[in-house]
């Protein structure tokens, strides 16, 4: 079975509420499996525009990392993630 990964780029405008999203986040990652692979660091733009922050998750499947998101422990998170960052999140299904 293959991975799932999320891939999110994201701009945080309050740095201390986005410490709130990271804790209310954890159990849902714990839960579904996930192991960062990347999360923020530096990074080179090559094309496009960049976003300060760049996350890479792996997931047991691909459908565990849709899962993960539409629980409701990361919906939690998610509501607090989205008053204080702004970001673009997808779900890839590993080769």
């Amino acid at each position: 079975m293959a991975k799932g990964y999320w891939i999110a780029r994201v701009d945080i405008r309050d740095a201390e509420g986005y410490k709130g999203y990271v804790a209310a986040a954890k159990p849902a990652f714990e839960k579904y499996g996930a192991k960062f692979l990347a999360r923020g660091g530096e990074f080179t733009e090559l094309e496009g525009k960049a976003r300060a922050r760049n996350v890479v998750i792996e997931f047991p499947s691909h459908q565990a990392a849709v899962d993960c998101y539409n629980s409701p422990e990361y919906q939690i998170a998610a509501k607090i993630r989205q008053q204080v960052a702004d970001a673009e999140m997808v779900v890839v299904e590993g080769v």
